[in-house]
């Protein structure tokens, strides 16, 4: 944005700047005042969520974590392919990732589960797997099934006091457990 300086109608654009920065500053203050910092990054988390990196299903998540009654009681873990992401030998700094924010979500959060969000036609899939699992939909869901039950597992084993509830996204936005 070019800022105008003199007075007259070239003085206007420089006052509608400061007006409108004046009352974003406002509003980032009136937002502090209703919900301050400390208390966001303090308190309990119900459940650590690992789900894909997928820009498709960003909304679909967010809201079915809402419907679920999750909206801020969650904290979330976003990688490639979301369980296959953590369990993969391919990309062993993305295993040290997961299970290192788990540690953490438990620590400093408190959470008393995972849940694991996997979704349909994930890319990630089809790079690490070497195949497009989503044109035939019921392979797709026994791929998943494996990678999901196979993180539980380890989860299970690793933090035996956590629930765990795995899950597949349609690119709808429909859920189903696994």
């Amino acid at each position: 944005m070019k800022l105008r300086s003199g007075t007259g109608a070239s003085g206007r654009g420089r006052r509608d700047f400061l007006r409108t920065t004046i009352l974003a500053g406002g509003a980032a203050a009136l937002t502090s005042v209703v919900r301050p910092a400390a208390t966001l990054a303090s308190g309990q988390a119900e459940v650590l969520l690992l789900s894909c990196m997928d820009y498709r299903l960003l909304d679909e998540t967010t809201l079915y974590m809402t419907g679920r009654g999750l909206r801020r009681k969650y904290d979330h873990v976003v990688l490639a392919g979301a369980s296959l992401g953590a369990v993969t030998e391919r990309y062993p700094e993305w295993n040290k990732t997961f299970w290192d924010h788990l540690a953490l979500a438990i620590d400093l959060h408190g959470i008393h589960g995972v849940m694991v969000l996997d979704h349909r036609d994930c890319g990630a899939y089809k790079l690490i797997l070497g195949e497009n699992f989503s044109k035939d939909p019921k392979r797709e869901t026994e791929v998943h099934a494996v990678q999901l039950k196979r993180l539980k597992g380890a989860i299970e084993e690793r933090h035996a006091g956590l629930g765990v509830e795995l899950l597949l996204m349609s690119l709808s936005g429909k859920v189903e457990h696994i």
